[in-house]
């Protein structure tokens, strides 16, 4: 939510010589695309609600870690891409979430675990072993 709010708020600054980023539809696209996959991945809570009650899969969990991860780091991305040569500045938050969201790929349980506990769900077959 940070990278989205960053890329937001530096979208809407104005420049004297320029309009302001947000009315590029370029800007705009990338916006939309975030906030609707932040919204997707919102999905989680009701996930975490269901381990709370003892009803979430081991599939599921690794499913929407896997999604978020994923989903977060895109959005980082895209905010990076939003603030141009200002992304990768210190003055913007955009390269810390980058690189905090790189190292949960792998602590959390890298990208093709979480797909092999997925396959095993679907196919029966353990892939661990």
């Amino acid at each position: 939510m940070d990278c989205y709010d960053s890329a937001l708020r530096y979208s809407k600054e104005k420049n004297p010589i320029w309009k302001a980023i947000s009315r590029i539809s370029a800007s705009a696209k990338k916006l939309a695309e975030m906030i609707t996959e932040i919204t997707k991945a919102q999905l989680a809570w009701r996930l975490g609600v269901l381990r709370n009650e003892d009803r979430a899969t081991p599939a599921q969990i690794s499913m929407a870690k896997r999604n978020n991860v994923n989903m977060a780091l895109e959005i980082a991305r895209e905010a990076r891409q939003v603030h141009g040569g200002m992304g990768i500045t210190g003055e913007y938050p955009i390269m810390r979430h980058m690189m905090n969201l790189e190292s949960v790929i792998t602590y959390e349980g890298t990208h093709d675990i979480h797909l092999l506990i997925t396959g095993m769900d679907i196919t029966g077959e353990n892939a661990f072993k």
